[in-house]
C-alpha cells in the first residue's frame, strides 16, 4: 500500500531534482526517454501539482527565466515552444496549467492543423495526421481556453481535431478500419507524448462533448480492462523516468477511467 495516496511526496521528490539552471535530467527535451525538463513538468501536471504552491511557482519561474530550446528547435524560451506540433501541444498545456499561457503558440498550432482535422510532428512533408500529435495539441488548446477563456477559433479547431479521432473510433485507420496499435488499449501513466484510448476518451469528456456512439468500442475496451477489485492498472512507457510513480499511477488510471465511464453512462 502506498504511503503517498495523493502524490504529494512524489511532487516534492521531483521538485528536489530540479537544478539551479531550471533544468531536470538530460535537458530541455528527449523524445526517446523520460528524463527531461519537459517530462518533469509533465509529471508535475499529471500528479496534480498545485500551480499556486510556492515551490511549484519557483520551479516554473526558473524554467521561464533560464530554459531555452536548442537553436535547431528555434532557440525560444521554453513556454514559447519549439518547432514540432506534438511537443508544442504539451508546452501549451504546461504553460496554461502553470500560469504561462501562450496565445502566440496556440495561433501557430492553429495554422498547422491539417486538412483531415489533426496534427502531425512530421508536417510538412506529411499531410496525414497522427493520433499522438493530435491528442497533445487538443489537450493544449483546451487547457489554454480553461486558463484564458473561450475562443471561437480554438473551439472550432478543437472540434475538427476531435472529429479526426471520432471518425476513426479512437483507434482505427479510416482507410481500411484496421486497429492502428493494440498497445493503445493499455492505460499509460504518465502519458507523456503518447496516445492511448483512455487519453482520447478523457479529452472528449473534459472538452464538454456529449457522449458519442463512435466511442462505443473504446469505452467497451476500457470497461473490459477493469480488475476484479474495481480498479485499473497503469502501464509505464518503456524508458528511464525521472521518478517511479509506483501505486500512485494505478490510482490516477482508476480515477480517469472511472470518470470516463461515468461520462459515457456506463459506470457500474
Amino acid at each position: 500500500m502506498t504511503t503517498d495516496p495523493d502524490g504529494s511526496a512524489l511532487i516534492e521528490r521531483l521538485l528536489d531534482l530540479q537544478r539551479p539552471d531550471g533544468q531536470w535530467g538530460v535537458g530541455v527535451y528527449d523524445p526517446d526517454e523520460w528524463e527531461s525538463t519537459t517530462d518533469a513538468l509533465w509529471l508535475l501536471h499529471e500528479l496534480g501539482a498545485d500551480p499556486s504552491d510556492d515551490r511549484v511557482l519557483r520551479a516554473v519561474a526558473l524554467v521561464d527565466e533560464h530554459v531555452r530550446w536548442e537553436p535547431r528547435n528555434g532557440g525560444r524560451r521554453f513556454f514559447d515552444g519549439e518547432t514540432e506540433a506534438c511537443v508544442n501541444g504539451r508546452v501549451l498545456t504546461l504553460g496554461a496549467a502553470f500560469g504561462r499561457p501562450s496565445a502566440a503558440l496556440a495561433e501557430r498550432l492553429l495554422g498547422e492543423q491539417l486538412a483531415d482535422g489533426g496534427w502531425n510532428c512530421e508536417a510538412p512533408p506529411s499531410t496525414r495526421s497522427s493520433f499522438h500529435s493530435t491528442i497533445c495539441v487538443l489537450e493544449g488548446l483546451l487547457e489554454l481556453e480553461r486558463a484564458t477563456g473561450p475562443d471561437a477559433a480554438i473551439a472550432e479547431a478543437r472540434r475538427r481535431g476531435e472529429e479526426y479521432l471520432l471518425e476513426r473510433s479512437l483507434l482505427r485507420r479510416r482507410s481500411d478500419g484496421a486497429v492502428i496499435d493494440d498497445g493503445w488499449r493499455a492505460i499509460h501513466v504518465p502519458a507523456y507524448w503518447c496516445y492511448d484510448l483512455l487519453r482520447g476518451l478523457d479529452h472528449l469528456r473534459a472538452s464538454g462533448r456529449e457522449p458519442d456512439p463512435r466511442t462505443g468500442e473504446a469505452v467497451a475496451l476500457l470497461r473490459g480492462g477493469r480488475r476484479p477489485d474495481g480498479t485499473w492498472s497503469a502501464h509505464p512507457h518503456a524508458g528511464r523516468p525521472l521518478i517511479d510513480l509506483g501505486p500512485v499511477a494505478d490510482r490516477i488510471a482508476t480515477e480517469r477511467a472511472g470518470r470516463v465511464l461515468a461520462w459515457a453512462g456506463t459506470a457500474a
